[in-house]
């Protein structure tokens, strides 16, 4: 899918960003919290849909005091949002 853009702007300035709170976004596991995992899985449905990137929530590690924004570790990801293995 191409979409016709003015060599004048930049893709950011034309194309569709989608917001995700991976929290609330698609549970993968079943545990009630959604996940990385599952933002992974709806990538496919996103491009269906014409989204050309997406935004990310905070993901990090937080005390949850401002819904992930009081970021407490800037280098690993929220345990809760990623399943290795």
């Amino acid at each position: 899918r191409l979409k016709a853009m003015s060599s004048s702007y930049l893709w950011w300035q034309t194309g569709t960003i989608y917001q995700i709170y991976p929290r609330s976004f698609q549970d993968s596991n079943g545990d009630g919290i959604g996940d990385l995992t599952g933002v992974l899985e709806r990538l496919d449905e996103l491009a269906a849909l014409g989204v050309d990137a997406i935004w990310l929530s905070p993901i990090y590690p937080s005390p949850m005091a401002d819904f992930g924004y009081d970021i407490a570790d800037y280098c690993n990801i929220d345990p809760s949002l990623w399943h290795s293995g």
